[in-house]
């Protein structure tokens, strides 16, 4: 991981998956799972660069975070 972003992450445990789930709403499909709330949070890091590195490679734009995300 070569530097961190600052994208909301939203965290909820899921009884279908008997899992954490972290999901970074302003990168679409960008999410992790795992057995605890840190593993989650540890993973989505992780997948978070992942997802910028292929955007780049297919010379796709990158959101810039928003911060906090207000919801009606």
């Amino acid at each position: 991981m070569t530097e961190r972003y600052h994208y909301e992450i939203i965290i909820y445990w899921s009884e279908a998956d008997t899992a954490f789930i972290a999901e970074v709403p302003e990168l679409p499909g960008c999410m992790a799972d795992g057995e605890t709330y840190l593993q989650a949070l540890q993973n989505i890091q992780i997948v978070i660069d992942e997802w910028i590195e292929v955007a780049c490679e297919l010379g796709r734009t990158i959101p810039e975070p928003r911060g906090r995300l207000m919801y009606a």
